[in-house]
This record gives structure tokens, C-alpha cells and sequence, in this order.
């Protein structure tokens, strides 16, 4: 999508150790999501795909996802994502994003997509830019079906029964947490915007926030996301 930044998504089963030390590395340092390679081996078996993104031949980003149905719901399920904190940074977010909504119009031709992942800065709403219907979001209280969703996920993403449904906050147990990590070195205008559904988090207890949209399927079919 992005010139200059090249995205390949495969099995997780296919990921190497090689290729989990050089995620490892690109996490070293974050202070919500310093993914190791023990966590990040585990993590491989709990998803089904690894996308890598990357720029002159160097690591810049990566996630870990999953493309199924949650009660017959289509849903992309970002277990967890990290970014290096460069200029590049939105641009590699919004190159892997890209890739992720085409193979989820491939699996789930016409239908709408639901998108969830838990976030720690309110930065990781970049990734939702272009979806309809976002919860949590400033101004709006969410409804009963959308409190079961942030339900639903919480479970999925193995943090059940710790689910503030009202705040969508997934209340941590200290360890270490699957999340998209996307802090980048320049405020974006969606840190602004979703600052106050975000934070304050306790970092300590690894809080965390369950975010989700719909991507809808004429943009998914036109390919358009993310804007």
C-alpha cells in the first residue's frame, strides 16, 4: 500500500525462531508491550496469522491475527501488533492494516467485519481509522449489544469476568498482555480524540482497553480501507 514499506502475511505455524527474535527485538524497550520470545511463542499458537511489515529489508511492524466467526459474526481479531516508534510509524501501521481488511474481504466476501483488539494508548485507534460504529468513542454511551460485544472479545482474548463493560477496560493481572502497541514518536489526531476513553490506565496491573468497529463491506470490497 505504503511505497518503500513491504507487508507479507503467512501462517503462524511458519514463523521461524529467527524471525520471533527479530519481533522480540523490535519490542525491546515498550512499556506496555515488551514482547519477548517466550510470550511471543505462545502467542503463535493462540493465532493463525503473522503479518510483518517492513522497510529496506528491516523489521518495522508486526501482528498477530486471526480471521473467524464469533457467534456467525465475521470478525479480524488483532491478538497482538507492535510498531517501531519512527516517522514511518503510520504508514507501516496503515500498510499492515490494509493487508489485513483485503484477506478479510477474501474470507468474508459481502459481509460486514467486525474489528477488535485491546489497546493500551489511545495512538492504537489509528488502526481503526475508516470503520463505522467505533466502541469504545468519545461522547457515546454504549448500548446493550455493544457492551456484549466488548464482552464477547474480553472472553476471546482471555480475560473474561475482567471486563468493565462500561468503560471497556480489561482490568490487567500483571502479566504481560496481547495488545497492539502503536505509540509513535508524534501525537496523531486520533490520540487526541480518544484520549479520554483510553487512559488513565494502571501500566502496573497491564490494564488494557478492548476497542472495536465494522468495516463495512463496500469498503472492504473497494478496498479502501484504511483511508
Amino acid at each position: 500500500m505504503t511505497t518503500g514499506i513491504e507487508v507479507s502475511t503467512k501462517d503462524c505455524t511458519a514463523l521461524t525462531d529467527a524471525e520471533l527474535a527479530e519481533m522480540a527485538d523490535l519490542s525491546t524497550g515498550s512499556r506496555a508491550a515488551p514482547f519477548g520470545i517466550g510470550f511471543l511463542s505462545k502467542q503463535r499458537e493462540e493465532w493463525v496469522l503473522v503479518t510483518h511489515a517492513r522497510e529496506g529489508g528491516k523489521l518495522r511492524g508486526y501482528a498477530l491475527s486471526t480471521l473467524e466467526r464469533i457467534g456467525g459474526t465475521p470478525s479480524l481479531l488483532i491478538g497482538l501488533a507492535a510498531f517501531t516508534r519512527t516517522r514511518t510509524a503510520p504508514a507501516t501501521l496503515d500498510s499492515v492494516m490494509h493487508d489485513l481488511y483485503r484477506r478479510a474481504a477474501l474470507a468474508f466476501p459481502d459481509e460486514d467485519v467486525l474489528v477488535g483488539a485491546r489497546l493500551a494508548h489511545a495512538s492504537g485507534y489509528r488502526a481503526y481509522v475508516g470503520l463505522a460504529d467505533i466502541v469504545p468513542r468519545p461522547g457515546h454511551k454504549a448500548s446493550g449489544e455493544e457492551r456484549a460485544w466488548g464482552r464477547r472479545l474480553a472472553k476471546r482474548f482471555g480475560a473474561e469476568g475482567r471486563l468493565d463493560d462500561r468503560t471497556f477496560t480489561i482490568e490487567g493481572d500483571e502479566d504481560l498482555a496481547g495488545l497492539l502497541d502503536f505509540e509513535p514518536t508524534k501525537e496523531l489526531k486520533e490520540a487526541a480524540a480518544f484520549s479520554c476513553v483510553v487512559g488513565p490506565l494502571d501500566e502496573r496491573r497491564t490494564d488494557t482497553v478492548v476497542a472495536f468497529g465494522w468495516a463495512m463491506a463496500e469498503a472492504l470490497a473497494a478496498g479502501s480501507l484504511p483511508k
